[in-house]
């Protein structure tokens, strides 16, 4: 089939070099021309013949809520649009009833993968109308990893990005109990080699998982993070999470507590977000900020 994908930046020019080896046609766009297959979004919708599916995947907020009214003034009568960006879940409800005025399609699609999504597949949660979701199935096809699972169609508009929201609020926890055992051995002094440790639960144990394979990884490229100061960011959907929580009086102790976890970690140089800082690197290239030099002695700089 023939796609139009706005946003080629870290996860969606990987997405579209998956897609194309799957034997199908991506035009894409972005404000960086070096990325772009067209000059504009008006180009990118001239190009590709009705009934058109367009895939957004640029940032959560006015970046897409703007993307998206501007497609609504180009787009045609039964064309489909798609947000596979971090949209917070309540917009796809707003978005898809500004686009149904003009008779085009939405789906919401939570993506998950990161930077290794291009060889290993993305794990897809998409919600929308079932006629909507079939137009662009052979892309869901085309983007997940090999096999059975990978791909659910979760519900009705919304449901994709509240699947992927709450995803990501588990992924929060998970992340910091690992980053919590990891700082309690290093402190400990019967334990030399941490590393080794960690390595070691990779087989048999019940908490072998690619989060701690990557904490394995970033531990090999550097034993004990004194690279990295112990600040992690938070892309919203935790924040999300324990706001839908609260909404629904559904308790999330874990979730909540690993979110204000990063909170604290603006504060203080904390060991634990070093290795949370690390993990986010590892799966999904976020970035991450290094360790202050020592002081020089008198006149340094704060």
């Amino acid at each position: 089939m023939e796609l139009g994908l706005i946003g080629l930046g870290r996860m969606g020019g990987n997405m579209r070099e998956r897609i194309r080896r799957a034997g199908h046609t991506v035009l894409g766009y972005d404000r960086n021309a070096g990325l772009a297959d067209v000059h504009s979004l008006k180009d990118l919708v001239d190009a590709l013949a009705a009934p058109r599916v367009v895939w957004l995947m640029v940032p959560a907020g006015e970046a897409t809520r703007s993307t998206i009214a501007e497609l609504a003034g180009l787009l045609s009568p039964g064309d489909v649009v798609v947000d596979g960006g971090n949209s917070r879940w309540t917009d796809d409800e707003t978005h898809a009833a500004m686009l149904a005025e003009r008779g085009i399609g939405f789906v919401d699609c939570g993506v998950s993968g990161g930077v290794w999504g291009l060889e290993n597949g993305y794990a897809l949660m998409y919600g929308g109308e079932a006629a909507h979701v079939a137009r662009v199935q052979p892309v869901f096809d085309a983007l997940k990893p090999p096999g059975e699972f990978g791909a659910v169609h979760a519900g009705r508009v919304g449901a994709g990005h509240f699947a992927k929201m709450v995803h990501n609020g588990i992924e929060y926890a998970m992340m910091q109990a690992f980053a919590e055992g990891w700082e309690l051995l290093e402190a400990a002094g019967p334990v030399t080699d941490v590393r080794e440790v960690f390595r070691s639960w990779q087989q048999g144990t019940v908490i072998r998982s690619w989060l701690l394979d990557l904490a394995v990884r970033a531990l090999e490229e550097d034993e004990h993070l004194t690279a990295l100061r112990g600040y992690a960011q938070d892309s919203g959907e935790g924040r999300w999470t324990v706001e839908a929580a609260i909404e629904h009086a559904v308790p999330l102790p874990a979730i909540t507590a690993s979110l204000f976890a990063r909170f604290s970690s603006r504060q203080d140089d904390s060991p634990q977000m070093k290795m949370i800082a690390a993990l986010r690197n590892q799966f999904g290239g976020h970035a991450v900020t290094s360790a202050a030099p020592e002081s020089g002695g008198a006149g340094s700089g704060s």
